[in-house]
């Protein structure tokens, strides 16, 4: 199981958070459902910092449907008032369904016109049981819109899985050795269904789980920590910090 809240590099600033399952019927589409609520005072901003997975994400809000492509760097997004949004962490058979071209989205995003979606995911959210409602409604939505998965698709799945959540894989090689595919295979399936080489990917598994780490044991020591996640040696990691989060492991470990 991936924890869902891995990418989110300051958890205490969240506002109420919940994961949902997809239904069945979506479960080769949709990784998970987070939606997130919040409720501040007025003139009081919340700013939620993630480095996110490498994925796509459908997000659906009061005020539309928006597809955000993978990300190259951390982002974020400054709440206010109050609102909601339900989000779902695409599979590739997901992202899939929505564009052919998940690398013309990197670091940006495409706003979908599907009003009546957002019309019954707001009716959802208005009432009783509503995260599990509207993770219904999307759920249902997303697999109109993909139709069959293909055998294809379910190996782009398998692909992401395991750039995600396998610690011994550090190189695109080893991925493509567990797969039993070809290295040019493993990246053509990456391009096509996330939009990010297979390292790239495996670099920001390692580098989540870098940022987890130092939450949960602040006092860590860094080089120790590079060696355990496979990072060349403590400056490899630093590099990495920078280029993503924009801060030095040392700065993040402050800011916590």
């Amino acid at each position: 199981m991936i924890d869902a809240r891995r990418g989110v590099l300051f958890p205490d600033r969240m506002p109420r958070f919940h994961r949902v399952p997809p239904t069945p019927a979506a479960a080769e589409l949709v990784a998970w459902f987070w939606i997130p609520e919040w409720n501040l005072p007025r003139g009081e901003t919340s700013r939620q910092e993630v480095v996110a997975y490498p994925a796509l994400n459908l997000v659906i809000s009061s005020e539309g449907v928006q597809l955000a492509g993978p990300t190259t760097r951390a982002t974020h997004r400054d709440l206010r008032g109050r609102g909601w949004a339900v989000g779902a962490v695409l599979r590739p058979a997901g992202a899939a369904a929505l564009t052919a071209e998940p690398a013309a989205l990197r670091d940006a995003d495409l706003m979908i016109d599907a009003p009546t979606l957002v019309d019954e995911v707001s009716a959802a959210m208005a009432g009783d049981d509503r995260h599990a409602r509207a993770a219904e409604v999307v759920s249902r939505w997303l697999a109109q819109q993909k139709g069959a998965v293909t055998d294809a698709d379910v190996q782009a799945n398998a692909m992401s899985q395991l750039l995600m959540t396998d610690s011994g894989i550090r190189t695109a090689e080893q991925a493509a050795a567990r797969l039993a595919v070809s290295l040019r295979t493993l990246q053509r399936m990456a391009h096509r269904y996330v939009g990010m080489p297979p390292l790239a990917m495996i670099r920001r598994r390692r580098l989540q789980e870098a940022a987890q780490r130092l939450r949960d044991d602040p006092a860590a020591d860094l080089s120790t920590l590079a060696a355990d996640l496979g990072y060349a040696d403590h400056a490899h990691l630093t590099t990495d910090f920078r280029s993503v989060l924009g801060m030095p492991p040392s700065s993040y470990r402050e800011r916590i």
